[in-house]
């Protein structure tokens, strides 16, 4: 029988730390401290330094992350906050759920990520914010957008929930905008055994601020500061999470040796590739493609999941059906070609041999 090959093995990392990752539970389910314990404590701050930001804050999912940090900015009714179409949902349901409007712009051919000359042309009088995704693992162009938004008084927060350890031209995720959010969930870089994620800032009122909004607005036990949430990360995951996080770079550094053996294999073929950037960390390999369809399914029916990301856009989302329509060209042409192959950093080189030929067959046939 032909060996399957997923499109990220969870298990196949597990086995490679299985002993710490085990240990680390252990000592926590020995402590009994699973909300608010030292675990989260400890992750908070090895992230943020890893990062190169001044705090932490564990939070139950980037989604929930993305919503604090929106809501400790003041956006609320009324506001708009800018964000790619090009994105998982999240990033503009966080913009919703403080009452406010996303408004959807176009990505740039060559990185996916937001256009800076689309984001310009669509900033109002009612522009509170503005996310610009590091989609896949590729820094978006930050010093674009902030050359943007900066002379405007606009804040911005990276969505780093597939960024993990990914480095833009002025440094790394997570401290390059007002505040940035990470996911942990379980199929990224650096992923939990559930939900979870982590916001980085340098702002210390800022962090004040969310730190109290993801644990009921309160400072102590019983005394609530400001209305809050139960945004909080558990104690179990942040210890998955610590484990995990002294394994990143060789990680990362796997997948971009990954990544650079596809684009070997493809350089003659009528595709395009990702670029391999230094700071590109690989969360998803996507490549466009014609007749993309038709190649998942030949991929499927030899064992070999590949996946699609992410096939709607926002803007093209039935819950977004009451926002004025925009026509985004670049994000419009690029979902209907584009096929994430199987990366993950315990991927063979016989796994990949595989993916690689039936690419290749596809082609030629």
């Amino acid at each position: 029988m032909i060996e399957k090959i997923p499109l990220v093995d969870l298990r196949a990392q597990y086995e490679t730390i299985r002993r710490d990752i085990d240990d680390a539970i252990a000592r926590t389910l020995n402590e009994t401290a699973f909300i608010m314990g030292r675990r989260v404590t400890e992750l908070e701050t090895a992230f943020a330094a890893y990062c190169g930001a001044s705090f932490g804050i564990g939070v139950s999912s980037a989604t929930c992350g993305l919503h604090l940090v929106l809501h400790a900015l003041g956006v609320g009714a009324g506001d708009e906050v800018i964000v790619p179409s090009h994105t998982f949902i999240a990033t503009a349901e966080a913009v919703c759920h403080c009452g406010a409007t996303p408004v959807f712009v176009d990505v740039q051919e060559d990185t996916l990520t937001m256009d800076p000359v689309d984001l310009e042309r669509m900033i109002g009088p009612k522009t509170r914010a503005v996310i610009p995704v590091h989609i896949y693992g590729r820094c978006a162009r930050m010093n674009d957008i902030l050359t943007v938004t900066k002379p405007r008084g606009i804040p911005v927060v990276e969505d780093a929930a597939q960024a993990h350890g990914a480095v833009s031209e002025t440094g790394r995720a997570g401290t390059l905008a007002t505040a940035a959010v990470f996911s942990f969930y379980p199929g990224k870089n650096l992923g939990a055994f559930g939900d979870g994620g982590m916001i980085t800032t340098n702002d210390e009122d800022l962090y004040q601020r969310m730190h109290m909004l993801a644990n009921h607005g309160r400072t102590s036990k019983y005394y609530h500061e400001i209305v809050g949430f139960n945004y909080r990360l558990d104690s179990l995951q942040a210890a998955v999470v610590r484990v995990k996080l002294d394994h990143l770079d060789q990680w990362n550094d796997a997948r971009r040796r990954i990544a650079a053996r596809y684009n070997d294999a493809f350089s003659d073929l009528p595709c395009r590739c990702p670029e391999v950037a230094p700071g590109h960390v690989f969360h998803i390999y996507a490549l466009r493609v014609p007749d993309r369809d038709r190649l998942l399914e030949s991929m499927k029916a030899n064992g070999i999941a590949a996946g699609i990301h992410y096939p709607v856009p926002c803007h093209r989302q039935p819950c977004f059906r009451d926002l004025p329509a925009r026509t985004l060209p670049v994000t419009e042409t690029a979902v209907d070609h584009l096929i994430s192959l199987p990366l993950y950093p315990e991927m063979t080189e016989a796994q990949q041999d595989r993916v690689i030929e039936q690419v290749q067959r596809h082609f030629r046939s």
